[in-house]
């Protein structure tokens, strides 16, 4: 039996029956994660010392008790924008690369309560910046599936760390579908909840109103799995909530509508194809599949990519070498303090993310604000509109997850527009605050390929019930 093969489910039952003990589990995946993370680069740090002793703690639980919650002693990896006690927080950065938590996010303290062990931290697009994982100030990410493409972005190290079998599961955030997109290119389970349903509270903002933490995992039940551990309210983030949507219909009996869009203008032609064989194994099994129109959903990108860097240029505003992180100051006596803002800010900030802040920084300027920002948040009212009128008519909407197949390393580097649309399918489930989840289905090409599913808002279970039915009809 191949340990890291195993589903949280699987490895939960073996822990319990002694099939194996924790120590193994974890010593099975930090051989894995010293054999392939020199080449793939998806963990930063790893706490190897701190795993090992966290598994004793769980094999002597194991021995004096039956009560064991579904994710002890199973191990994980935490992207490195979400904070552990005492550990590094990069965010993927230079000018955090000395910053080391003083607690632990509010996700992490869940994981910790139910004794998961944390294996490491993932690399990232710097500052969660990315569709790619080549973003990130200490080395791109590869995909596991083939080294000479990329694993999508920004939870890159998360996505490739699952695939890879170097962790049963990992955390990753997503603001613009930095969870989904590279779950579907490391042909995996991604998963980002409602807005509020996950706290973000001990996560390093990018853009407050759309960062959301959610799952990346081998199988829904394993994302569901981690959903459960880590979702309700926080005190320490008013935007959390409880919530209950326990009445959900069979997967059977489920609406299904698919925008006009997704067979349109910017997606692949092999990624349509992947698309209509979903729909004809949906409609073998006498799923109700119709066509719907979102009007609004082709301004989501532009939408998106006024609204988040504002909100960049607002949060970042504070890694100015003064307040946090690296600083260029040498001689407080002599240095004017503008001199130390621009030329620390210079130094250890990365392209992307410049790029970016001044993005917002315009939108969000006297004469400009009017113009873009506000229009755009017009537009993403419109878009919860439009999605709550076709909520009416189905119960889940399908699209693929990315407009294209996974491209090469290097190969949009130097073409943001062309980056940033890969991001069109994702990011109006961000806007209007929805819950989406990634579904691998089968490779085009030999690539992976995923599909998504969104949901209401706090409709999670009916993404995990109708993806398990979706898993289980495309195994047979």
């Amino acid at each position: 039996m191949e340990i890291c093969n195993l589903s949280i489910k699987e490895l939960h039952q073996g822990l319990i029956q002694k099939e194996f003990s924790t120590r193994e589990v974890v010593e099975s995946f930090l051989e894995r994660i010293y054999r392939l993370n020199p080449e793939l680069n998806a963990y930063l740090e790893v706490f190897e010392k701190e795993a090992i002793e966290q598994a004793k703690e769980v094999d002597e639980v194991i021995l004096t008790s039956k009560e064991l919650s579904n994710l002890a002693g199973i191990p994980c990896a935490i992207k490195d924008n979400i904070l552990v006690e005492g550990k590094r927080c990069t965010a993927g950065s230079k000018i955090l690369e000395n910053y080391i938590a003083a607690y632990d996010a509010t996700v992490v303290k869940k994981l910790k309560k139910q004794k998961a062990i944390i294996l490491g931290k993932t690399n990232l697009d710097e500052f969660a910046m990315g569709s790619s994982g080549e973003h990130s100030a200490f080395g791109a990410t590869k995909n596991p599936l083939n080294l000479e493409y990329v694993p999508g972005g920004s939870s890159s190290g998360s996505a490739c760390a699952t695939a890879a079998k170097m962790c049963a599961f990992a955390l990753g955030s997503d603001t613009g579908g930095s969870v989904r997109q590279p779950a579907s290119f490391c042909g995996i389970v991604g998963l980002k909840p409602t807005y509020g349903a996950v706290s973000r509270f001990g996560l390093i903002a990018m853009a407050s109103s759309l960062d959301q933490i959610g799952p990346l995992a081998k199988n829904v039940e394993d994302a569901e799995i981690v959903f459960e551990a880590i979702k309700g309210k926080d005190e320490k983030d008013s935007t959390s909530c409880e919530f209950d949507k326990s009445e959900e219909k069979e997967p059977k009996k489920i609406k299904i509508g698919i925008p006009k869009e997704c067979f349109g203008e910017g997606i692949q032609k092999e990624v349509v194809e992947g698309l209509k064989n979903v729909v004809k194994i949906l409609e073998q099994e006498k799923i109700y599949i119709e066509e719907i129109d979102i009007p609004s959903l082709k301004y989501g990108v532009a939408c998106y990519y006024i609204v988040m860097p504002s909100e960049v240029s607002s949060n970042l505003a504070r890694y100015d070498g003064i307040k946090y992180g690296m600083s260029t100051l040498t001689k407080p006596d002599t240095q004017d303090l503008i001199e130390v803002y621009f030329e620390t800010r210079e130094k250890f900030l990365g392209k992307e993310v410049k790029r970016r802040i001044m993005l917002g920084t315009y939108c969000l300027s006297s004469g400009y604000y009017d113009a873009y920002y506000l229009r755009a948040q017009k537009v993403r009212t419109k878009i919860g509109l439009d999605f709550k009128e076709a909520f009416k008519k189905v119960d889940l909407i399908l699209t693929p997850t990315s407009p294209t197949l996974p491209f090469k390393l290097g190969e949009r580097l130097e073409d943001p527009l062309s980056m940033y649309m890969a991001d069109f399918l994702t990011v109006p489930a961000n806007l209007a605050g929805l819950p989406a989840i990634s579904l691998p289905f089968k490779k085009i090409n030999n690539l992976p390929f995923g599909i998504q599913l969104i949901a209401p808002a706090f409709c999670e279970k009916r993404l995990f019930n109708f993806g398990k039915f979706f898993e289980q009809i495309c195994s047979t």
